[in-house]
Parts: structure tokens; sequence; C-alpha cells
């Protein structure tokens, strides 16, 4: 018989984070989350103070068969006048009831708080990670993006769930991009700085707090008019900054200014998960921490991450420019692979600076709704 139960003590949290690794333990292309990392997004992250979210466990008789989170982001509907709920860290095996009893379980609780949709997967929101995989199965997930078998769109699908978007994630493999193209963005650069005073530079990480503090501002105008986006607050952006900052490459890392003034950033950070991979069950001690600083160096793969202009500077160039910046200094250090992602599907300015370099569209995450 399946039963649901609500997570409450550090050991179902323990099991409900440690889910996945026993669901994808024959899968080479699965990489565990860190385990403090995911515990703190889950208990102790400013996303908590604003908004509130409760995690369960499937169960069949005393084995673990599947978990969900249930999110009521108040923020997200504050800010885009909507009564949205939400899920997110959905895991099940290859069980159409045991997921019904799950998405049923999370419907419930977010329609209480009075939502009148369910939305995601979100982890726990659109500033972290989100979506479901639905192309690209063929290869491990970049850094901070998610992973799922092919059989979860058939458990969603089946459970009433509907496209509401699609985001798209783009490859670069060795040395296989538009040259002409990256020769044609010095020229722009030139005249981007010659025509409106926008010149575009390499992050200074001895200034860290005082970019990132213009980062800040720059991150919660760029994204407005994304679906599903809601301002980070401050305590938020400093929280995942300060994260980014253990393991960001200023070399990978621009900003777009005019007058001294940020309009515009872009960046990548290395793919850790060559190195998480390798970490059983995301565990950083007794040696999970040696082999993620012992590997850095031998990281051949980066994922642009970040990339966004406040509006009044679109249509200018400057997007092509920042994703150029960062490929031809991916060239410059020999690495063997580069991923965009994620972007909107239908954010064609975006989408085209992308391609116009020789990026090729190779995994398409999806998010879902139903009304409830």
């Amino acid at each position: 018989m399946k039963t649901i139960v609500a997570v409450q003590s550090k050991k179902e949290l323990a099991s409900f984070i440690d889910f996945p690794h026993e669901l994808y333990k024959n899968d080479p292309y699965y990489v565990p989350e860190l385990f403090i990392a995911q515990r703190d997004l889950l208990t102790t992250h400013p996303f908590h103070k604003h908004s509130s979210l409760q995690t369960f466990l499937a169960f069949d008789g005393n084995k673990i068969v599947g978990r969900i989170a249930a999110i009521y982001n108040t923020s997200h509907n504050n800010f885009n006048n909507v009564n949205d709920g939400f899920f997110g860290f959905f895991d099940c095996i290859n069980d159409q009831e045991t997921a019904n009893l799950l998405f049923d379980t999370a419907k419930n609780w977010v329609k209480e708080k009075g939502a009148t949709k369910l939305v995601g997967p979100v982890n726990p929101s659109t500033n972290e990670v989100c979506g479901l995989l639905v192309k690209g199965f063929d290869s491990s997930p970049m850094v901070m993006m998610p992973y799922n078998s092919q059989y979860y769109i058939g458990l969603l699908e089946n459970a009433g769930f509907v496209k509401q978007t699609d985001l798209l994630a783009w490859h670069w493999d060795g040395q296989n991009y538009n040259d002409k193209s990256l020769q044609m963005l010095d020229r722009l650069q030139e005249r981007l700085t010659r025509n409106s005073g926008i010149t575009i530079r390499k992050i200074n990480l001895k200034n860290f707090k005082q970019e990132a503090d213009a980062l800040r501002d720059v991150y919660n105008k760029a994204w407005d008019k994304n679906l599903g986006f809601f301002p980070m607050t401050n305590e938020e952006f400093d929280y995942t900054a300060k994260d980014l900052k253990m393991i960001l490459d200023p070399d990978f890392a621009y900003l777009a200014e005019q007058d001294g003034k940020i309009v515009g950033f872009g960046v990548a950070i290395p793919d850790i998960n060559q190195i998480l991979k390798t970490i059983k069950k995301g565990r950083l001690l007794p040696t999970g921490i040696f082999k993620l600083l012992l590997n850095k160096k031998k990281i051949t793969g980066i994922r642009i991450m970040l990339l966004g202009v406040i509006d009044g500077y679109r249509k200018m160039g400057i997007e092509a420019c920042l994703y150029g910046s960062i490929i031809k200094e991916y060239r410059h250090k020999g690495l063997k692979y580069a991923e965009a992602s994620w972007t909107l599907e239908k954010n064609d300015m975006v989408n085209r600076a992308i391609e116009a370099i020789g990026g090729e569209q190779y995994k398409t995450y999806r998010i879902y709704e139903k009304t409830i």
C-alpha cells in the first residue's frame, strides 16, 4: 500500500535528499547534488523568509518510491499578480499511481493556500534549478541544471499537466564555433564604444561586493519580463553570489558598462558536475571536498548561466558581445565544451545571438502547468 509522509525530521529530510541516488544508481548520466547545498536550500535559504515549502515522501510499504515539494511562492504571486502554486524536487519510480499520489498531495497543499494553478518543476523557483528535461537524454546535465529520466514526461502529462513554456540549452563542442562571427563581434564592440560609450570588461573579484550590488539591480531589471520571474531580495542575491564566487573564474564574467553604470552582464561558471559525478551521494566528507578542490583546474567545460541587458539597451548588440567575449575566452583556454542555458524559447533576440556564433540547441527543459 502506497502512503505519503510529510517530511518533518532531519532523518526524513536526509532520506528526501538521498532518494534520487538510489533511483538513478544505474544511470551513467546522473550527477548527485551536494547534500549540504540541498539541505540548506530546503531549510535555511532566504527564499523561506517570504514563501513556504513542504516536502513529502511516497512510500510503498517501507520503501521510498517518490518525493515532491509543494511550494507557495508569495513573492512570485505578488510580483506577477497571480495565485500560482508550484511543485519541485520531483522524483519518482516509473509508476503512474505513485506520481498521481505525489501530484495530488502537492495540489491539495497549495490549494489550501488559495492557489488555482500548479506549476513546475521548480527547485524551488525559476531563480534556481527548474524545468523537466524533455530533449537531450544522451549526456549529463551541466552545473545547476536538472536531470530526469525520459519516462517523467509521461508521468506529468498523464496526470493532466500541459506545457507552459520551454527553456533551451545551447552547446558548443570543442572549437566548433563561428569564427567569422566572432571577428565581426570585435567590430560591433568597437562601434558600441564609439557611438554609445558602452564598454565590455571583466568582473573585478577584488571589488566583488560592490560589483555584486550593481549586478543585483541589473539582474532584477533585466529579467523583469521573463516568464515566472520575480525579483530576488538582497539577501537571496547575496546568498547566490557568495556561492558562485567560490567557483567563479573572472575570465568568464563580463560586464557591459556605460559611464560607470552597468547595463548588462554575462557570467559563465566551470562545469563542476565533472567532479560531482565522482562524489558519492554528494557528501563532501570525508573525501569529497578534496576531489572538488584538487580537480577544479582539470574541468574542461563551462556553462554560460547568466546573461541579461536592461531595457533601453537591448537590440544594440550587447548580448552578442557578451556571449562572444565568453566564447573567445573559451577558445583561448582550449576548453572542450560550453553550454548556454537556459533561454526562453520565444526570446528570439538572445537565441539568434547564440546561433550566430555557432551554438547548437541540444537540450530542452519544460515548465508544466495544471489548473486545480
